[in-house]
C-alpha cells in the first residue's frame, strides 16, 4: 500500500477514536462530520459546553488508551432507514443520510471495537459506530501512539454554511512515527515565525480593517512598493514578449455572465446591484468575459494572430467569511490575467511561451521545486461543464503533451477543469516545504463559441479562435502572502521596499545623511533616513526589525572620507564603501536577483 494511503488510513481512523472519547466525555454530543486533512484529520462537534486545552489532553489520553486496545475496524453496507434508526439521536447525521438518499448513493457503517454482526447502539462507550465510507487500519494496534496530537479547537458551521448551527472542531495532527510528529511541529513553530499575517503587521506591509471588511486589504506604503515591485517583474517580463496591456471595468450587466455561463455554473458572485430602472449590475468575479467583448468589438484577420491581452486587474468573490486568511484567502483579489486569442495551429506555441515565463519568474522568486496539476473533467458529470466532450479530449491532449515534453513532474486529476476548458495548475514549494498553488492556464475551446467570436483566415473564411487564459502569480494578493512566509520578510534587495536605511550618529551629521539620501534616490535605491530623536543603537535595532538589507552609517568619519559604514542584514561586521561603490553593489544585487 502507497505510504500516502496508509497514513490516510490511520489518519482517518483516529477521526473516529476521537468521536468514540468525545462520546465517551460526553454521550450526549452531536456528531458531525471526521475528515482526514493534510497533515491530519478533524471531527466536529455539538457539544454542551466549550472546550478547553485540559479537555483536549484528557480526549488524547482516552485516544491512547483506545490505540492499545487494539480495538478493530469492520464495515458494512446499510440501508437509509436502518441507518436513520440507528443515528436518531444524531441530526447532523440524519441531515447526511437524507442527502446520500436523495444523490442515491450507498450507505456504509463503521464500527470501530467490535465484530460488525455485533448489537449496538449510539451513544456507546464502549463501541462506536459511524457512518462512514471506509479507509481504516484493520485494528488500532497499527496506529503509532506517539505518532499523533490534538491540536486546537476552531468554531464551525455545519456544512460550513453560516446559517446553520456553530459546532467546535477539533483538529489533530498524524504521522507514522513520533520523530515525524515532532519534525513537523519544529516545522509549524518555524511557520509561526513566517506567518505573513504576523509579519505584514510588524513589517507595516498590510493591514485588514473591520470597518473596510473581512478579505479586503490595505496596503501600507511598504507593502504598495513591494506589491508594484512584483506586479511590474510581470509586466515587463511578458511585455517584452509581445504581450499587449488593456484596461477592463470592475462592474458589468448580468447579461455578460449569462452569455459566459458565470451565472449558472459560478457560485462565488456577489449578489446583483439592483438599480431602479436599469439592468442588474455584478462586480466582476472574472476578466474572462471582457476580455472576449473587447476581442469582439473589432473585426480581426488571421495576420493578427496571435493577440496577447494582459490585464493587472482586481475581482471581487464571496469567500466564506470563515475561509478568509490574511492575503492568501481574499475577497478582493488582483489577477496578472492574460489571454490569448490564436489559431489553433499556434496554441502549442503560446502555451510554451507561457511555460517559460512560469519558469522564469519561479526562478527569480527562488521556488525551486514545482509540479504540474493536470486539471481535466469527469465525463460523468456533463452538467459541471460547458462544450462538446470531444473538444474537451483534445484540449486536455495537447496541454499533457506538452508538460510530457519538457519532463516536469506531473499528475493528471479528473474533476478539477474549469467549466469551460482544462486547466495546467502550478504547486510549488516554499523553503519550509509546503505545496502552493501558484499559476495557471486554461485551454478554451468553449467561450469563444458562447461569445460568438472570429477572425478571419487566409481563405477569407470565418473561424472560431481559441482562447488561452494565464495567470502566472495567480492572485497578486495571495502570492505576497506566501512570498512574506517564503522569504521570511527577509527579501532579497530587488524585492526590498527599503533597501538601505542611513543612520546619522548625531543630528549634526543629518545634513550628510541628506545628501547620501539624494544619491541614492537619484540612483533609483530604495532609501529613507532613520528617525530623529533615536539613538544609534535603537536605529540599528529598528532597521534590523524592519529586515532593512543594509544600514548606513555616518558620522565625522564617513563625512571626513565621503564615505559610508555598511551593515549588512544579519551580519555582524561592518565595512566601509564610497556611496558609488554602494549604488553599485545594490545595482549587481537587483541584475543578479
Amino acid at each position: 500500500m502507497p505510504k500516502l494511503e496508509k497514513i490516510n488510513e490511520v489518519r482517518h481512523s483516529l477521526a473516529h477514536l476521537l468521536a468514540a472519547a468525545v462520546l465517551k466525555k460526553f454521550p450526549k454530543a452531536k456528531l458531525g462530520i471526521g475528515p482526514v486533512i493534510e497533515n491530519g484529520f478533524y471531527y466536529d462537534f455539538k457539544l454542551p459546553r466549550p472546550l478547553t486545552e485540559v479537555d483536549l489532553r484528557e480526549l488524547e489520553h482516552t485516544m491512547r488508551a483506545l490505540v492499545m486496545e487494539k480495538l478493530p475496524f469492520s464495515g458494512k453496507k446499510i440501508s437509509p432507514a436502518a441507518a436513520k434508526k440507528l443515528f436518531k439521536d444524531q441530526p447532523f447525521k440524519l441531515d447526511l443520510i437524507k442527502e446520500f438518499q436523495k444523490d442515491k448513493k450507498p450507505l456504509t457503517i463503521y464500527i470501530t471495537g467490535k465484530a460488525i454482526n455485533a448489537k449496538y447502539q449510539i451513544p456507546d462507550t464502549k463501541y462506536f459506530v459511524d457512518l462512514c465510507r471506509g479507509g481504516h487500519v484493520k485494528n488500532t494496534g497499527e496506529i503509532n501512539s506517539e505518532g499523533f496530537k490534538l491540536t486546537s479547537i476552531a468554531g464551525a458551521y455545519w456544512r460550513g454554511n453560516e446559517k446553520n448551527p456553530q459546532l467546535q472542531r477539533i483538529y489533530g495532527l498524524a504521522f507514522g512515527s513520533g520523530k515525524e510528529l515532532k519534525d513537523y511541529e519544529t516545522l509549524m513553530e518555524e511557520a509561526k515565525k513566517r506567518d505573513h499575517r504576523k509579519l505584514g503587521k510588524e513589517l507595516k506591509l498590510f493591514t485588514i480593517v473591520d470597518e473596510i471588511g473581512a478579505g479586503l486589504p490595505l496596503f501600507y506604503p511598504k507593502g504598495a512598493i513591494l506589491r508594484r515591485i512584483v506586479e511590474n517583474f510581470i509586466i515587463e517580463m511578458q511585455e517584452k514578449r509581445g504581450y499587449v496591456p488593456i484596461w477592463i471595468p470592475h462592474i458589468t450587466k448580468g447579461e455578460l455572465y449569462k452569455i459566459s455561463g458565470h451565472l449558472d455554473k459560478y457560485d462565488a458572485m456577489y449578489p446583483p446591484m439592483k438599480l431602479k430602472g436599469e439592468a442588474d449590475y455584478y462586480l466582476k468575479p472574472m476578466n474572462c468575459p471582457h476580455f472576449m467583448m473587447l476581442y469582439k468589438s473589432e473585426p480581426h484577420s488571421y495576420k493578427e494572430l496571435p493577440i496577447r491581452m494582459t490585464s493587472t486587474t482586481t475581482n471581487y468573490r464571496y469567500e466564506k467569511s470563515g475561509e478568509l486568511s490574511g492575503l492568501t484567502r481574499v475577497r478582493s483579489l488582483t489577477q496578472d490575467d492574460c489571454h490569448v486569442f490564436s489559431a489553433p495551429e499556434q496554441i502549442e506555441g503560446e502555451i510554451n511561451l507561457m511555460l517559460d515565463m512560469i519558469d522564469e519568474t519561479y526562478s527569480a522568486f527562488r521556488f525551486k521545486d514545482f509540479w504540474v496539476r493536470i486539471s481535466t473533467h469527469d465525463p460523468k458529470d456533463k452538467d459541471k461543464y460547458i462544450g462538446d466532450p470531444k473538444i474537451w479530449k483534445q484540449s486536455e491532449n495537447i496541454l499533457e503533451k506538452l508538460i510530457t515534453k519538457r519532463g516536469w513532474k506531473n499528475e493528471v486529476v479528473p474533476g478539477e477543469a474549469a467549466f469551460y476548458g482544462p486547466k495546467l495548475d502550478f504547486m510549488a514549494k516554499d523553503v519550509l516545504g509546503r505545496e502552493w498553488q501558484l499559476s495557471t492556464i486554461q485551454l478554451d475551446m468553449n467561450l469563444p463559441k458562447r461569445f460568438g467570436l472570429e477572425y478571419i483566415d487566409e481563405k477569407g473564411n470565418k473561424r472560431q479562435p481559441i482562447v488561452i487564459h494565464r495567470a502566472i502569480l495567480g492572485s497578486t494578493e495571495r502570492f505576497l502572502g506566501i512570498l512574506i512566509e517564503h522569504y521570511g520578510g527577509d527579501f532579497p534587495v530587488w524585492l526590498s521596499p527599503i533597501q538601505a536605511r542611513i543612520i546619522p550618529i548625531s543630528d549634526r551629521h543629518r545634513e550628510y545623511a541628506e545628501k547620501i539620501l539624494k544619491a541614492l534616490k537619484d540612483s533609483n535605491v530604495r532609501s529613507d533616513i532613520a528617525p530623529e530623536g533615536e539613538t544609534l543603537g535603537k536605529n540599528i535595532r529598528g532597521g534590523e526589525l524592519e529586515k532593512i538589507p543594509y544600514l548606513l552609517v555616518v558620522g565625522d568619519k564617513e563625512i571626513e572620507e565621503k564615505s559610508v559604514n555598511v551593515r549588512e542584514r544579519h551580519k555582524k561586521e561592518t565595512f566601509v564603501s564610497s556611496v558609488e561603490k554602494f549604488i553599485e553593489r545594490i545595482k549587481k544585487e537587483e541584475k543578479d536577483r
